[in-house]
């Protein structure tokens, strides 16, 4: 097992310990005031019985979402550190540092769906450890197969993404192969983190993430739909999802470092 995950499965268990509330209380309001939560949309501090309780957070009011058929939604609140094109088969994992497109999707894929991806486009979604952790559905989508890949945990930060070459790749993840209502091929990569204990699936709960597993499972769907703004499940603490669209299927919006949240439209007509 690799340091990151030893150090991750040890913070997990902390995370997930119930204080007494008094003492709860306390390291909550640290935690918050530490890496400035804005909680104005979740509950008071003291209601969450653990970190993981605050970590995985759900909404207490409803988020208004871009509704419009046509545009495609962010799936996190988060930074975003790169997007654009994919360049015949790779893409950015920020500036400089290029990786593989069948590397990060693994051989798993069909070759005819690595084939659609070639020249397409992608978005990278960092989310640090004061944002809202849940996933959302970017948009309807049937949900065709899901991949765990076991891997390190390295930091995700601007830091380790100008240092570590194919972190991404290197990193434990789970990638969802989706088809929208257009019948357009997406990928959504979800990759674990140092401190993540889990990364969670509403829909699957078989999948285990940060343990002492070596082999790629695969989950495969028939009629799996999600809608838009579903909650897909959540990071135990930050991570980063990366995007991948079909070419020719999405007009991003160029929105390399810029902050956006849950439910704002990342594409254009």
């Amino acid at each position: 097992m690799h340091i990151t995950n030893l150090i991750s499965q040890y913070f997990g268990k902390f995370a997930k310990k119930e204080f007494p509330s008094f003492f709860q209380s306390i390291i909550n309001n640290i935690y918050v005031k530490s890496f400035h939560l804005d909680m104005s949309e979740f509950r008071n501090p003291k209601y969450y019985k653990s970190l993981n309780d605050l970590f995985t957070r759900e909404l207490a009011i409803q988020r208004e979402i871009e509704l419009d058929d046509d545009l495609i939604i962010s799936p996190t609140d988060s930074l975003i550190t790169e997007c654009g094109a994919l360049k015949k088969d790779t893409l950015l994992q920020i500036k400089g540092m290029e990786y593989n497109v069948e590397e990060l999707l693994t051989y798993h894929v069909k070759k005819d769906n690595l084939e659609k991806v070639i020249d397409g486009s992608f978005m990278n979604f960092y989310l640090s450890p004061k944002d809202y952790h849940r996933y959302h559905a970017p948009c309807d989508f049937n949900v065709s197969k899901l991949i765990h890949v076991p891997g390190k945990l390295y930091p995700v930060n601007l830091k380790y993404l100008n240092k570590e070459i194919d972190l991404f790749c290197q990193n434990e993840r789970v990638i969802l192969e989706c088809i929208d209502k257009n019948k357009k091929l997406f990928y959504m990569v979800f990759v674990g983190a140092l401190n993540v204990g889990q990364m969670v699936f509403e829909f699957e709960s078989a999948v285990e993430t940060n343990v002492d597993a070596k082999e790629i499972k695969v989950y495969e769907y028939e009629d799996l739909n999600i809608k838009k703004g579903e909650c897909l499940g959540y990071f135990k603490m930050g991570s980063t999802v990366v995007m991948i669209w079909e070419k020719g299927s999405i007009k991003l919006k160029n929105l390399t470092n810029q902050k956006i949240l849950f439910g704002s439209s990342i594409s254009k007509k």
